[in-house]
């Protein structure tokens, strides 16, 4: 079931209706809590039956097995091998097999096995509930909170990675469901719809064209492939996270945000504090820090970041581009970790020219490791950057929603800026160290006339300006 479809559309309306007569009906506070939570239950299964039932049954095996280790607090360890395990059996196995066997010159023939939707996400968040529970920072908790956790259907297959403690603060209370719940979530489930179906489409088309036969194209123009790839990549998931946050915001929860402007960081680390913060949160939590992080000497700390970022591009698909997207993230932030203690950087204000120059040359190194994640082959993407390189001429085509998508991106930064908290500029957040705002969406307000005319008149220049032909998610396949 696509989230862009009328069957997950009429999901959503039906829990959304089942979720408002219980607030009516039922007015004992701990059967209505247990009621709405068992609706969204059975609705985040038939999200996950309509798929495969088989799908369901590795996501119920997967929760029977985190419930169960974290009761005994001392086996949350063999919890969290046994997640490991079914993410690395369903996912890795072919992968590893053929990589084995072309190693010593042998074919090998690819074994049928599924590969169970949302199981990136799902076994992640497993994972983390398991750790938070060995590490007594939270107490183990009920089957249908644990169920509920792993199988919550807006954030099931792509996100984000909401942390158990998190989570759980808000099933284990009575939720309000109603017009202001829906009021802003659907605003934002439209903006992420808008991001998706006009922008994201519309540069894949383009992206998919150059990929595919590069040599047929001049220089600048396969360049101007890469970048719209880097576009592509952020209005689609980012679009998606709008649209997972906008229906979980609609059925009475709150997800964490899962971007904030990445494309305006000033260097790789604090891109990755931008981008897919949830992501980059999780490996920080609970593989870099187990690891040791910066606290077991400086050559320790260089090689953490590159194991951290490795198991992070073999997390998002099994092959080997994604291995070395992987390995340049890691060794980008040692050589900024690096760079930042031999210069004192941390402790110099810089001029404008410079943070204009550090956002602009973060961006390229972001757009040349992209390549490496859009490519097929590693052979591909150096055939893809050796065009780039040669400077020899071809079709040329100056894509037009390439600059109506930098167009959009930079009036919502922009509107986000005067949108921050404080209206003069934004926030500080103390955890990052990063600058953050509150989002694009100015909401208007859906109970006055105009509020709903401005509403409905975005909606129709969606319909419009739609790309029919376009893909899923592309966070959505793994």
């Amino acid at each position: 079931m696509q989230m862009i479809s009328f069957a997950f559309f009429g999901l959503v309306l039906a829990v959304f209706l089942l979720l408002r007569l219980v607030d009516a009906f039922v007015k004992d506070e701990h059967r209505s809590i247990l009621a709405a939570n068992g609706i969204l239950l059975a609705a985040s299964y038939a999200f996950m039956f309509y798929a495969d039932w088989r799908f369901a049954a590795a996501l119920a095996a997967m929760t029977i097995a985190a419930w169960g280790f974290a009761k005994r607090k001392d086996t949350c360890k063999y919890g969290i091998i046994f997640s490991v395990a079914v993410l690395a059996v369903f996912k890795y196995t072919n992968f590893f097999l053929d990589s084995f066997a072309r190693l010593f010159g042998y074919r090998f023939d690819l074994l049928h096995i599924i590969l169970p939707l949302g199981i990136s996400f799902y076994a992640f968040s497993a994972i983390s509930y398991l750790a938070d529970v060995s590490r007594k920072k939270i107490e183990p908790a009920s089957l249908l909170h644990v169920a509920l956790y792993l199988s919550f259907f807006p954030k099931l297959l792509s996100g984000p990675i909401q942390s158990s403690g998190d989570f759980f603060g808000q099933v284990g209370k009575k939720r309000t469901v109603g017009w202001a719940s829906f009021a802003p979530g659907i605003q934002i489930f439209v903006f992420g719809l808008f991001k998706k179906m006009v922008l994201a489409d519309h540069l894949m088309a383009f992206v998919d064209q150059v990929y595919g036969t590069p040599l047929a194209f001049g220089s600048l123009t396969v360049f101007m492939a890469a970048v719209a790839y880097s576009l592509q990549i952020y209005f689609d998931f980012s679009g998606y996270s709008d649209m997972a946050i906008g229906v979980a915001k609609v059925l009475g929860f709150d997800l964490p945000r899962n971007f904030n402007l990445p494309y305006l960081a000033h260097n790789v680390t604090e891109f990755w504090k931008r981008w897919h913060i949830t992501l980059s949160t999780w490996l920080h939590t609970y593989l870099y820090i187990p690891l040791g992080g910066n606290r077991k000497g400086t050559a320790r700390t260089y090689i953490n970041l590159l194991l951290t970022m490795l198991i992070g591009g073999i997390w998002h698909g099994a092959n080997w581009t994604y291995v070395l997207w992987g390995l340049l993230h890691g060794a980008a932030l040692a050589a900024h970790k690096m760079w930042m203690a031999l210069t004192h950087s941390s402790e110099k204000k810089h001029s404008a020219f410079l943070n204009i120059l550090s956002v602009c040359l973060t961006f390229l190194f972001t757009t040349f490791c992209w390549i490496f994640f859009r490519a097929d082959s590693i052979s591909q993407a150096f055939l893809i950057i050796g065009r780039i390189l040669s400077f020899e001429r071809g079709l040329e085509q100056p894509y037009f929603w390439l600059f109506a998508a930098l167009i959009v991106l930079a009036f919502a930064n922009i509107l986000a800026y005067r949108k921050s908290p404080k209206g003069a500029g934004p926030g500080l957040d103390r955890k990052t160290n990063v600058s953050s705002v509150e989002g694009y969406y100015p909401f208007v307000d859906l109970t006055t006339f105009w509020g709903l005319v401005v509403f409905f008149v975005f909606c129709g220049m969606l319909l419009c300006l739609a790309y029919t032909d376009g893909s899923p998610f592309i966070y959505g396949s793994y």
